[in-house]
């Protein structure tokens, strides 16, 4: 069932992604980051207390729950970088990079959880670092944009971010509930994106927000919420060094609805490195 979880995890996060994007386009995105957050704040609790599990909290371990903390600390800041590249940069050139964490977030299970390394594990990592570097592509930016090109280095970041938040969250919930583990972990988010937006004076631009965007921002949180429930549940029975490269498929989705609603599309190359990256975790899955 983890395998399923995985895939249901990637579905709603590529959903996630399109609608984060038509949400934060005239919102700052750290603003935006932190109004999503507690849409998924409110749905992850409300899942906890349905599934009775608020009852555990108290049974939880020093090392887990440092580990939860850490793990949500990573993972807000790897959601201030990646709202903050997909609001400067094209969504088919950051996310891309983003997935990137794949490769790294491999690298770190077999590392530190001591996953088998297999030779299909091995070739369908190799796969996917290759087909990720040809979807990233290059592009001359003159020095009055250099602005604009910030979003590689924002986007670079995400991914950093995002593979410890795997290896952490890993640790983390292996003697909780995840449904409750998730819960907890987007408390710290919750909590380090409102502490930016007030650093930073932009929380006078909620008032700003049409109903459009406001729309956009809480249906992207719901995703969000869907994709991390079924993400950590998948973490929490399986290996990580395959659920975090099925979760990244969520870019198949992404690329689509960039194409049918951004009107973004793919180059010869891109598209090559979209298939190597599918081939390689689909081959990841070959001899479970």
């Amino acid at each position: 069932m983890w395998v399923l979880y995985a895939f249901l995890s990637a579905l709603f996060a590529g959903i996630m992604s399109i609608l984060a994007k038509i949400g934060i386009k005239d919102i700052d995105s750290n603003l935006a980051t932190a109004l999503r957050t507690i849409v998924v704040v409110i749905f992850a609790w409300v899942i906890v207390f349905i599934v009775g599990s608020q009852t555990t909290i108290t049974a939880i371990s020093t090392k887990s729950l440092v580990f939860l903390i850490l793990s949500g600390a990573t993972t807000g800041l790897s959601w201030i970088c990646y709202f903050k590249a997909l609001q400067l940069g094209n969504v088919n050139k950051v996310v891309p990079i983003d997935k990137s964490s794949t490769v790294l977030s491999m690298i770190l299970a077999f590392i530190f959880l001591q996953e088998p390394l297999t030779e299909g594990k091995l070739v369908g990592m190799i796969g996917i670092a290759i087909g990720t570097y040809l979807m990233i592509e290059k592009k001359k930016i003159e020095k009055k944009d250099i602005k604009a090109g910030s979003w590689l280095l924002f986007a670079v970041l995400s991914a950093v971010f995002a593979a410890l938040t795997s290896i952490l969250g890993k640790i983390g919930i292996e003697d909780v509930e995840s449904n409750l583990g998730t819960a907890i972990r987007t408390i710290v988010v919750l909590v380090m994106a409102w502490l930016i937006v007030f650093a930073t004076k932009k929380q006078k631009g909620i008032g700003k927000i049409d109903k459009k965007s406001w729309l956009y921002l809480i249906l992207s949180g719901l995703a969000t919420g869907l994709s991390w429930m079924f993400y950590y549940r998948a973490l929490q029975d399986g290996q990580a060094s395959i659920v975090v490269p099925i979760d990244k498929l969520s870019i198949l989705l992404t690329v689509l609805f960039a194409y049918l609603f951004l009107k973004e599309k793919l180059s010869k190359k891109s598209t090559a490195g979209l298939v190597l990256i599918v081939g390689g975790t689909l081959l990841l899955l070959v001899k479970l």
